[in-house]
């Protein structure tokens, strides 16, 4: 088959990823080819608002054998199996050159969203994801004040096909001795780009993103949503604040409200897409903490990973030994296929047309 048979949406390109200053191939005419692999199913099944084996229900026990309180609100407590700890061992044993070691400290939470069991962020009333975000930032100025923790990351991992088994709404934080390796490259791209141009690196992607205005899904006075242009994944999405500020604390309460407006918007298109609870893995980017980091640019990326309704999108030869990511997608297509979801989640329609 010739260049020129294929469909109109393929792509033979790189797109330059500026935050982690990488290529991503574009392939797009890959997402037809015959596929004989695994696939997936996402039921949408009905769950309980109270689940009594349930480790993150108000009332239940864990675990390690604590009983959560009867909460009302978000919920943040020490995780009972934390990655990290601020008791590891002052001097593991030193390998021999040229490796090296250090200590893994810091501590580990886990933020419970809401006492039901069968809400998401999706499905939550926007109060309650402005009291998710405040707890964030509550969250960020603690810890930002225990010695030795140089960075913070919250995250939420949604869904079975990313390994989680409990539906009940809930993040992570992991606040350690150490920078992830992401905001490290993210931090030193910005920097170099502010050096070189005299600009800052996100408001540039931000102004990008508005210029084109294809790709973005949700815009107010504060907030911006958007499938960047060097997507890696089929339906990743960035969502911002538009003024510059290195950590979601330094948000004010208007901002607050926004992002929370955001964030509710996008999860929607996301479940409204195939009428299912869309799996993501969700992280904010926030700076070290550790020093003055002025030119980096707080945002929270989801990184979904299925490309079609029943198939993932696996990181294979040229992701895991290559080292750069193959899309099958086209951004724009996919943040085509999001803006034609309608705002209000299907369920909730779905009640609505019950009732009218």
């Amino acid at each position: 088959m010739s260049e020129t048979t294929f469909p109109r949406q393929t792509r033979w390109e790189e797109r330059w990823h500026p935050l982690r200053e990488e290529w991503v191939v574009i392939a797009a005419h890959r997402q037809d080819r015959p596929w004989i692999g695994e696939t997936v199913s996402i039921a949408d099944q009905e769950i309980p608002a109270y689940q009594a084996d349930c480790y993150l229900c108000p009332g239940n026990s864990r675990v390690s054998g604590a009983r959560n309180p009867d909460y009302t609100g978000v919920y943040v407590f020490d995780n009972d199996h934390p990655c990290v700890g601020l008791n590891a061992p002052e001097e593991p044993p030193a390998p021999p050159y040229p490796y090296r070691v250090r200590p893994a400290r810091g501590l580990a939470r886990v933020i419970c969203y809401s006492p039901a069991h069968n809400l998401t962020l999706a499905e939550m009333a926007l109060p309650n994801i402005e009291e998710v975000v405040s707890m964030w930032q509550a969250q960020t100025r603690e810890l930002q004040q225990v010695p030795g923790i140089k960075h913070l990351l919250f995250f939420e991992n949604r869904g079975e096909v990313v390994g989680v088994s409990n539906p009940h709404p809930h993040g992570q934080i992991y606040a350690t001795n150490f920078v992830f390796k992401s905001i490290e490259t993210e931090l030193f791209a910005a920097q170099r780009y502010q050096i070189e141009t005299g600009q800052h690196l996100f408001s540039t992607i931000i102004s990008a993103e508005q210029s084109d205005g294809r790709r973005v899904l949700y815009e107010d006075e504060h907030s911006i949503a958007f499938v960047p242009y060097f997507a890696r994944y089929a339906y990743e999405v960035y969502v911002a604040p538009k003024r510059r500020v290195p950590y979601v604390s330094d948000l004010n309460e208007q901002e607050v409200v926004s992002l929370a407006r955001a964030l509710k918007n996008v999860t929607v298109r996301f479940d409204n897409l195939w009428q299912m609870p869309f799996p993501y893995v969700m992280a904010l980017h926030q700076a070290p903490n550790d020093g003055d980091y002025g030119t980096y640019h707080f945002f929270i990326a989801f990184h979904p990973p299925l490309r079609q309704p029943s198939r993932l999108k696996y990181l294979a030869g040229p992701e895991i030994g290559g080292g750069n990511f193959i899309s099958d997608t086209l951004p724009e297509e996919k943040a085509a296929e999001l803006l034609q979801q309608a705002t209000v989640h299907y369920r909730e329609q779905s009640k609505r047309n019950e009732l009218s």
